[in-house]
């Protein structure tokens, strides 16, 4: 099975979407397309310790129409190293708020995207690091290259946005609940479930409208599901995330996850990614509260855009249209 290709575009996009551009619609059609300047507090990476995510006096924020803020940003190597640190240190704090760790994870990924498209930075950065989050980072960094090397080649970058509806995953204690599950039903880490989940839809957040293609959490192909359904429900999670493992299985997976994950999509470059992600949840479980609050971004024409929760487009939608209304979209810049 190779799974949905036209995924290259969220949240773990680095270039356009391999093979060519989809033939369709331009219709604008979202949900909610609001700006809203807030007055909130800023994460300032100087500021913060170990014990806390501290920041700065209140400035001027723009949210996006459902109430998240835009993520700090960084302007250097040396800014860049000090913010991971503090991000996360923090991540590790156990008893924070959902809404503290989601600023968090959503800081997290856009630094890590910042410091991807500044190569020049890569090594001052880690030189910056502690020694006990330089191979945190070194993961990262394995990871974010090998999916860009994945999708490096392809057609030009999108016109439009997918028929797509961001949704809320399920929450992360039930979602590890499914990939331990699966793991002792099949013998497949669960750390690479996650791994797959989390490059596939965000760990489910991407709900796609369309009946043509991959379908599900775990993006399957409705004639490969059913080789693996067991009856099961392609879009509920924990169905989805055990069919992935029997898929794992079926394809060599106990012998050689390597193999397995190749047959899941014919890449090397999607296996390394894979595999880089769930070492760091090997290292550390609570990276987990990293990668599930990771925000959905989709690589177009007119940048790589943020698609908060709530945004629903049933038919495929402009990609400038879309920025023109939400200009907070283009967080990189």
């Amino acid at each position: 099975m190779q799974l949905a290709t036209a995924l290259c575009g969220t949240l773990l996009m680095l270039a356009a979407c391999g093979g060519s551009t989809p033939d369709i619609s331009t219709a604008p059609i979202v949900s909610t397309t609001s700006t809203e300047l807030v007055t909130t507090t800023q994460v300032s990476s100087k500021q913060a310790s170990p014990e806390s995510f501290e920041s700065t006096p209140a400035t001027t924020l723009v949210r996006a129409f459902n109430g998240r803020p835009m993520p700090a940003t960084v302007s250097t190597a040396e800014e860049a190293a000090d913010l991971f640190v503090d991000v996360e240190r923090a991540l590790r704090i156990d008893g924070q708020s959902a809404l503290e760790y989601a600023d968090l994870g959503h800081t997290e990924q856009v630094l890590i995207r910042s410091i991807m498209r500044h190569p020049a930075w890569i090594e001052p950065f880690r030189a910056a690091l502690p020694a006990d989050l330089l191979p945190v980072a070194d993961l990262h960094i394995t990871a974010r290259t090998e999916l860009g090397l994945l999708h490096t080649g392809g057609g030009p970058p999108l016109e439009n946005i997918p028929a797509w509806e961001i949704i809320e995953p399920e929450p992360i204690d039930v979602l590890v609940d499914h990939y331990q599950a699966a793991e002792a039903a099949t013998g497949i880490d669960w750390q690479v479930l996650a791994g797959i989940n989390l490059i596939e839809t965000g760990m489910g957040r991407i709900d796609g409208l369309s009946s043509a293609g991959a379908q599900g959490p775990m993006q399957f192909l409705p004639t490969t599901w059913e080789e693996v359904s067991e009856g099961g429900d392609i879009d509920d999670p924990g169905d989805a995330i055990a069919g992935a493992a029997r898929y794992l299985v079926q394809r060599g997976g106990l012998d050689d996850i390597d193999k397995g994950l190749w047959g899941y999509n014919n890449s090397d470059h999607y296996v390394n990614a894979v595999l880089a992600y769930a070492e760091l949840v090997r290292l550390d479980e609570r990276a987990l509260r990293g990668f599930y609050n990771w925000e959905i971004y989709v690589g177009t024409e007119a940048g790589t855009l943020w698609l908060p929760v709530g945004f629903r487009a049933p038919e495929p939608t402009s990609a400038s249209d879309y920025l023109a209304a939400n200009p907070w979209a283009l967080t990189l810049g």
